[in-house]
């Protein structure tokens, strides 16, 4: 290959590359930190179940706190999917070779990681579910309902909020298999393999859960039995 030809698809292949990036800086601004910084400098991987996610912070802060932690994390998934892959970068040029539709998914894909991996926290972040649902706003609107249903039904059956997310992020790529393939395929690749790492990320969850000591919001619960006193202090 002739050196300006090899020069000119490096700079192409470019694109895809700083655009994961720049997804990935903004999924590392995480909501938690910047409204913790707003309060006097909270840090809530510090109190309750070190997460810094929207739970954490409702169960820690109060539901305003939380809000504009959930706000924060939802926007920044809908901006990594949304706005990223259209930005025009100085001197990158848009690589015709890149499917629009799997540099929107890597995007989002970036957004979620910073999210989790956040590079201004050292590394210490959230669950990715917030993001994720931010990333599906932009990537498959209608999915929103559906998951939210399944969310909330889970958790109203068993008061875990972190089963009711792993049963949502699941729920999705479940749906698209069922309903839309061969169609969808790519979302369909997108959202299973965000539905595994979300069971991954949740892991100690699951060990709480099997150990009888994880967070139950008996509260929320529809049909709700007595409990053992503690059993809120646990959820």
């Amino acid at each position: 290959m002739p050196p300006s030809v090899y020069a000119k698809r490096t700079l192409l292949m470019l694109e895809l590359g700083i655009k994961f990036l720049i997804s990935y800086f903004i999924g590392s601004l995480m909501g938690a930190m910047i409204v913790g910084k707003l309060r006097g400098g909270v840090d809530i991987r510090t109190m309750g179940s070190g997460n810094a996610g929207g739970t954490n912070a409702l169960r820690t802060q109060g539901f305003a706190f939380a809000l504009g932690v959930v706000i924060i994390d939802i926007g920044k998934g809908f901006v990594g999917a949304g706005i990223v892959p259209g930005l025009e970068v100085p001197f990158v040029a848009a690589d015709p070779n890149v499917s629009r539709e799997w540099l929107t998914l890597s995007c989002a894909v970036a957004a979620v990681f910073g999210h989790v991996w956040p590079i201004y926290h050292r590394f210490r972040g959230g669950k990715g579910a917030a993001t994720i649902v931010g990333t599906l706003i932009v990537l498959g609107p209608e999915l929103i309902l559906p998951l939210a249903l399944v969310w909330a039904w889970v958790l109203v059956m068993s008061g875990y909020v972190g089963l009711a997310s792993m049963a949502a992020a699941v729920s999705v790529p479940l749906w698209i298999g069922v309903t839309r393939l061969p169609d969808d395929q790519p979302l369909f690749i997108y959202t299973a393999v965000m539905a595994a790492f979300v069971i991954r990320w949740h892991r100690s969850n699951i060990q709480r859960m099997r150990d009888g000591t994880e967070h139950r919001n008996t509260r929320l619960m529809l049909f709700r039995r007595q409990h053992r006193s503690g059993d809120d202090e646990q959820t």
